[in-house]
């Protein structure tokens, strides 16, 4: 006779989405002359999943995946960062996304991607295919705009997910806005949409400029009116993050009475792809942490400039006790920070001029 279940802990953070498995180049150059690619992982809700398992959080990722080798790569990979993968689906009429990139950097007119993911299993998420009690267990649900713009059947997945209900757990909202998913010109209307509907938002100053023709944190906080915390992403220039509560500052001189900004350290930069999974990562777990907003924002930057340092999409961050040193810096020092590859050792020393 079998004894009781075991007690599965209810997760800190249930991340959902799309996780494709990522080809990336051997050498520099264009697709066209790159002769061999090593085999990795990506995807914009995996990536958080796996930085918030790595930082010590309970984490599920939520998707849907082919019943095919590249679907039990991804699957077996996540799980191996201590993610909890019990909720993943399996399709067996639709493929696992893949997709190609070059090494150049995302920003430049040089870097090119191409997505083999229409059709896939994760197209296929769907509220009858991913049910509510998946994710209503956790303390945070995390979500990206990518997913609205896979499918129809994904939007109204996020639709209900976000619809405000009795115990719903607390929705973070990347916008993660990719121009080229959206093929029908709704993204402005759908993620101001879904981004309202959220506690938490990410959004970069940029995608508030292409999205909706905004300029400064002001008019992006005007426009974003219902979640509690917005989190804008200035590239170099830091990071703001404005609150509905105004006490959420009261410790903070510099503070604008409704936001602050915060600058990160200096870093050399490796490769740009995936820094704003990170940053959504340390943004995350230091409000799991309950920690002040000055120090949710430098947790947002430390875990990018984690994944700033490494070639691939996703690093794995620095230990918490390091991370806390780092982020406990007075203004001074904080702003002579300089971080580079293999900084989130222990053992690392971080450098000033």
């Amino acid at each position: 006779m079998s004894g009781p279940a075991p007690v599965v802990a209810a997760p800190d953070v249930v991340c959902l989405g799309e996780s494709m498995v990522t080809f990336l180049p051997t050498r520099p150059g264009r697709l066209a002359d790159v002769p061999s690619f090593t085999r990795a992982i990506g995807g914009a809700e995996s990536n958080v999943a796996c930085a918030l398992a790595a930082a010590g959080h309970r984490v599920r990722w939520v998707g849907r995946v082919g019943c095919d080798g590249f679907g039990d790569h991804l699957v077996e990979t996540i799980a191996a960062h201590g993610v909890d993968v019990g909720a993943v689906g399996r399709d067996p009429h639709r493929p696992t996304g893949v997709y190609f990139r070059t090494d150049e950097d995302r920003a430049t007119d040089a870097h090119e991607v191409v997505y083999y993911r229409a059709g896939s299993a994760a197209s296929a998420m769907s509220p009858a295919t991913v049910p509510y009690a998946s994710v209503a267990d956790a303390r945070i649900l995390h979500v990206t705009g990518i997913t609205a713009a896979l499918s129809p059947d994904c939007l109204a997945l996020l639709r209900d997910l976000t619809a405000p209900r009795p115990g719903r757990p607390l929705v973070s909202f990347d916008v993660n806005h990719r121009p080229g998913l959206w093929r029908d010109g709704n993204a402005p209307e759908v993620l101001l949409e879904l981004a309202r509907r959220a506690d938490v938002v990410f959004v970069g100053a940029d995608e508030a400029k292409a999205l909706w023709g905004l300029k400064g944190t002001g008019a992006v906080s005007d426009l974003i009116d219902g979640p509690e915390v917005l989190v804008v992403k200035l590239g170099k220039g830091g990071a703001y993050v404005a609150d509905r509560r105004p006490e959420s500052f009261a410790d903070i001189e510099d503070a604008d009475g409704v936001g602050h900004l915060e600058r990160p350290p200096r870093v050399d930069v490796v490769s740009s792809v995936g820094a704003g999974d990170a940053f959504a990562a340390g943004f995350l777990s230091a409000t799991l942490r309950g920690l002040d907003m000055r120090t949710r924002l430098r947790h947002g930057h430390l875990a990018a400039a984690a994944a700033l340092t490494v070639p691939g999409d996703f690093a794995v961050p620095p230990r918490r006790g390091h991370a806390d040193r780092l982020a406990a810096l007075d203004a001074a020092a904080w702003g002579t920070l300089h971080l580079g590859p293999g900084w989130t050792g222990d053992d690392q020393e971080v450098r000033t001029p």
